[in-house]
């Protein structure tokens, strides 16, 4: 049996879905916990339940992460059955970015072995089911473009998640950037 259950986050309110121990599928906010929750329900095809010890790490891993902490979440259990090969190795490549890092489309086709499947990398995260988890958000385009985002809030969602982690996004940081928003020159 598949439970799911939502929990509050800086973004408002995600959620987790499980079955014996071991996340599902996972889901950022809706424009309400009630669309989030039957959202999630549908996809996973789940009942809400009370999260054991090993789901309420996970959820607590995840909330730490939203609260600005770049905590990480390979330690989550995930599981990754029927999703073909490909889109699995696009998940585990994205896991082994460190909050507050990026990286490409086409540095993750590359890593793969195949840098002209940057198209496809994009449709498999696209398609992810567990964002957070699989941190797809740390995935940007060519040159810190930020395309598409397939979770609810879309380009703005992604854009606060990287905020939160304090990824660098669009370049170098600027001269005044590390000071506090009062000392910095007006222009």
């Amino acid at each position: 049996m598949v439970y799911f259950s939502l929990f509050p986050t800086a973004l408002g309110d995600c959620g987790i879905a499980w079955c014996n121990d071991i996340v599902v599928a996972t889901h950022l906010p809706e424009e309400s916990a009630a669309d989030t929750g039957r959202r999630l329900a549908a996809r996973a095809g789940a009942m809400r339940g009370e999260p054991s010890g090993v789901i309420r790490r996970a959820v607590a891993l995840m909330t730490a992460l939203l609260d600005g902490q770049g905590t990480d979440l390979t330690s989550i259990v995930c599981d990754f059955g029927g999703i073909d090969p490909f889109a699995a190795r696009v998940y585990a490549a994205t896991r082994a970015i460190p909050a507050g890092e990026t990286s490409t489309y086409g540095a993750i086709a590359s890593q793969l072995g195949d840098r002209q499947r940057a198209r496809d990398v994009g449709q498999a995260l696209g398609r992810n089911p567990l964002p957070i988890v699989v941190p797809c958000h740390r995935v940007i385009g060519a040159g810190g473009k930020l395309t598409g985002f397939s979770s609810a809030g879309g380009v703005a969602t992604k854009l606060k998640m990287l905020a939160i982690e304090g990824a660098l996004v669009g370049g170098a940081p600027g001269l005044f950037d590390d000071l506090p928003l009062a000392a910095k020159p007006r222009r």
